[in-house]
């Protein structure tokens, strides 16, 4: 399609030409047009606006293109681009949040010199933090999240990190991920608040964290979106492509009413919330994609939930519905998609609805529909009044008492699952640490830091674990990443710390749960010296060694804050987290969950001890 630089109202491109009342005309709307008017309904800018869209005007409002893939920023006005967004790890050559500012603002104002100076939304993936702006502050990961239980704790958090997040400009955060997560060998195990759908129920406030109690349009508030719709959590194992064991974009196999059991009540507590976005799951419910789903994304989602919000595809989600791609797409608007993440070839996308549209092969109500929904949460966020950053928040990124709050969260999601009375450590006792996850930020922080799949090493303001013992203990802590036959004897006590390396989704997908031979050897030599603690930093349960250790703590993903983990190995805050998991005995268990029968874990889901007073 050649692109003209004069834009054809919808009615005339679907009706020929309009008659003498209708209000279109070639130019911009005039100053005094309703849907720049503030004081008026949200609904009625939107209906007003909507009189005044050409069908590639309303098209442009539902893509969403990648900020790399952008070929030049005029594209933004001659596209109309509603949505651009910040994969993982893609990030501006300035990684701060005043370079975020900049990038984003140039995105903005190119996208109000459109003829109708609609303001594009930027979003990204800010699920334990604004993890891809160095100096964030990273919380926990929602399974840590969730072994708190404490929905004003994810609030805060969620509050917290829309605040980092307004500062560089983004105001949509692709989180969180109400997933209820059945076979903890799936890669994203972490990004679930539990097995149970009571946990991401309970813990859907931190949506009003995000997008702020006193509304979207207050300072510092972002748009939530809630994913991944429907069931992506229930994957049955063997279900990928290839029918390896790979969980990840998978098929659930389920009854539609063990679904709405398990993984549909998160999603009806989002709607509730008012949530502003829902994302489609890559995977399938029985055999079908969701991205093609009319019923779930429609007849249940939107109808039978109620949800007014608009509804956003997966990572080039929509190209996995088979058939090619003119029939990919329709299918997916068709079904209920409203905004499309393409996120590279935008124009292929933008040119194929077109086409579709103008073949009747899409409906223009639908259009107009899906529009209509990403226009609502626009005015709602107070895009057109206030479209730039707002860079008095940047002196809350990273700020202290962002990092606080992180701290308490580390505090609260830690569970101890053995004790036999070494635990808490007396302060200045002499602690030997060993293990690779000790000191390292960034194996601590997961995936989702900083890139896509997360990475060793440091993470910029940072603590590890080790620096954390050694700033609260005030005893004496020596550390070796490879703990030698002997070397523990001459401390009080032996700290072991084993866990996974980083990972997201699709190659955190694995078969085999058990310790990798360096951690098992480590937790063998040390707890051989004499009493020893074993702390995994993992993204959900590992199949441990039979070894007798005299404590265990689970300590998940705690993020940037390591000196939150020394807080309650020293006594000074209460063990009070609760396994928001089953913990299997072996792989050959898996999955387990509190529903499984028999039911025969290593410790049960709900599970925690604790040494509060």
């Amino acid at each position: 399609m050649i692109r003209k630089s004069v834009l054809l109202p919808t009615a005339c491109l679907l009706l020929g030409t309009a008659s003498a009342a209708t209000p279109f005309t070639t130019g911009a709307p005039a100053a005094n047009a309703p849907y720049r008017n503030a004081a008026l309904p949200v609904d009625a800018r939107v209906n007003d606006l909507l009189l005044h869209m050409t069908l590639d005007e309303k098209i442009g409002q539902m893509t969403q293109a990648e900020r790399a893939a952008v070929r030049d920023l005029n594209d933004m006005a001659v596209f109309g681009i509603g949505s651009v967004l910040s994969g993982g790890g893609s990030a501006p050559a300035d990684n701060t949040p005043q370079g975020w500012a900049a990038m984003v603002d140039a995105f903005q104002a190119a996208a109000l010199r459109s003829r109708l100076g609609i303001p594009m939304l930027y979003g990204t993936d800010a699920v334990h933090g604004h993890n891809n702006v160095p100096g964030a502050t990273l919380f926990p990961h929602n399974i840590g999240l969730g072994a708190s239980g404490d929905p004003d704790l994810a609030r805060r958090v969620g509050r917290a990190t829309a605040e980092e997040m307004a500062g560089t400009g983004v105001r949509w955060n692709f989180s969180p991920c109400l997933c209820v997560a059945r076979d903890v060998r799936w890669g994203r195990t972490y990004e679930s608040f539990g097995e149970t759908p009571a946990l991401p129920t309970a813990l859907s406030t931190i949506i009003d964290g995000y997008q702020g109690a006193g509304g979207l349009a207050q300072p510092g508030a972002v748009l939530a979106t809630a994913k991944h719709y429907l069931g992506d959590g229930g994957t049955a194992f063997g279900s990928s492509v290839t029918e390896g064991y790979l969980l990840d974009q998978g098929d659930t196999r389920l009854s539609e009413a063990e679904l709405r059991r398990v993984h549909l009540p998160p999603f009806r507590a989002a709607v509730a919330r008012n949530v502003g976005s829902v994302m489609v799951s890559f995977s399938g419910w029985n055999g079908t994609k969701l991205h093609a789903h009319r019923y779930l994304l429609t007849d249940v989602l939107k109808k039978e939930l109620g949800f007014t919000g608009f509804v956003v595809s997966d990572w080039a989600g929509v190209d996995q519905i088979p058939g090619g791609y003119p029939a990919a797409v329709r299918a997916a608007i068709n079904a209920g998609i409203d905004m499309v993440m393409v996120p590279n070839e935008y124009v292929r996308f933008v040119d194929t609805l077109s086409a579709e549209v103008r073949a009747g092969r899409v409906p223009m109500s639908r259009i107009d529909d899906a529009v209509a929904r990403i226009l609502r949460q626009k005015f709602r966020l107070g895009l057109f009044e206030r479209p730039m950053t707002d860079a008095s928040f940047q002196r809350t990124f990273g700020s202290a008492g962002h990092r606080a709050l992180a701290r308490e969260a580390v505090q609260k999601s830690l569970v101890l699952l053995r004790n036999d009375g070494v635990l808490p450590l007396p302060p200045g006792a002499r602690v030997f640490v060993a293990g690779q996850s000790a000191d390292d930020v960034g194996r601590q922080s997961g995936g989702w830091t900083l890139t896509w799949q997360g990475q060793n090493g440091p993470v910029p303001g940072g603590t590890s674990l080790l620096a954390g013992l050694r700033e609260v203990g005030g005893g004496t802590v020596t550390y070796a990443r490879a703990a030698q036959p002997g070397q523990a004897r001459a401390a009080d006590v032996g700290l072991v710390v084993v866990g996974e390396t980083p990972y997201a989704e699709g190659k955190g997908d694995r078969a085999s749960l058990a310790l990798n031979a360096e951690d098992t050897a480590n937790i063998r030599t040390v707890c051989a010296d004499g009493p020893c603690v074993v702390v995994t930093v993992s993204g959900r349960p590992l199949i441990l060694p039979g070894t007798p250790m005299n404590a265990l703590v689970a300590a998940w993903l705690p993020g940037s804050e390591g000196a939150g983990l020394a807080d309650v190995l020293y006594g000074r805050a209460p063990f009070t987290g609760r396994l928001p998991v089953s913990w299997p005995r072996s792989d050959d268990q898996l999955p387990l969950n509190a529903d499984t029968r028999p039911y025969d874990p290593l410790f049960p889901a709900g599970f925690g001890l604790t040494t509060r007073p």
